[in-house]
């Protein structure tokens, strides 16, 4: 059996979970979250957890039971916490604005980038730190590919360190050119 599929989905208070043939709904205190659900997997709940079964041990099932466990464990904790990712932008003249699902960036070009991110996601700038953004919502795929998408913009580079990164993540550095030394004489 797939080790992260066969383990129970506890579904914390204030969650309320409706299962169809088809899919599957997820309400809590932060919102609404549904996804169908693949033919071949059956969801059942009992009592205050979920547990996702498979038809056969065929390696495409194996494979879309531990896929369908996490995706439906990510739904129910994004509608009960919400996900965020951080995101520190570096450099001279580097600005972001953000107001609810939009952000407008300057980021060293000749013109600003204006972004908006899909239904449920929201930027917002750290009030304790000016550089960091933080991109918040209760869909992780969402929030995730929305964080993704303002990074790519400006990636860290390895000289500088400029850029838009994680805030948890590490930009290895190079060295640059070598001063001095005899020319081409």
């Amino acid at each position: 059996m797939s080790r992260i599929g066969k383990q129970p989905i506890e579904v914390p208070s204030g969650v309320t979970v409706e299962i169809t043939a088809s899919d599957i709904k997820v309400k809590g205190s932060k919102g609404e979250l549904s996804r169908v659900v693949h033919p071949r997997i059956k969801v059942e709940q009992e009592g205050t957890t979920l547990l996702v079964k498979r038809q056969s041990d065929s390696k495409e099932d194996k494979s879309l039971h531990g896929l369908f466990r996490s995706l439906i464990a990510n739904m129910v904790e994004g509608v009960s916490k919400g996900y965020e990712k951080k995101l520190q932008v570096i450099g001279v003249g580097y600005k972001f604005k953000p107001s609810g699902s939009k952000i407008t960036l300057n980021l060293g070009f000749s013109h600003p980038i204006d972004f908006t991110a899909k239904e449920g996601v929201t930027f917002e700038a750290d009030p304790e730190e000016k550089d960091i953004l933080i991109v918040k919502g209760i869909d992780k795929e969402a929030v995730g590919e929305a964080a993704a998408k303002v990074r790519s913009f400006r990636p860290p580079e390895p000289y500088k360190g400029k850029g838009i990164r994680y805030a948890d993540e590490y930009v290895a550095r190079k060295a640059g050119k070598a001063a001095g030394g005899s020319g081409g004489e």
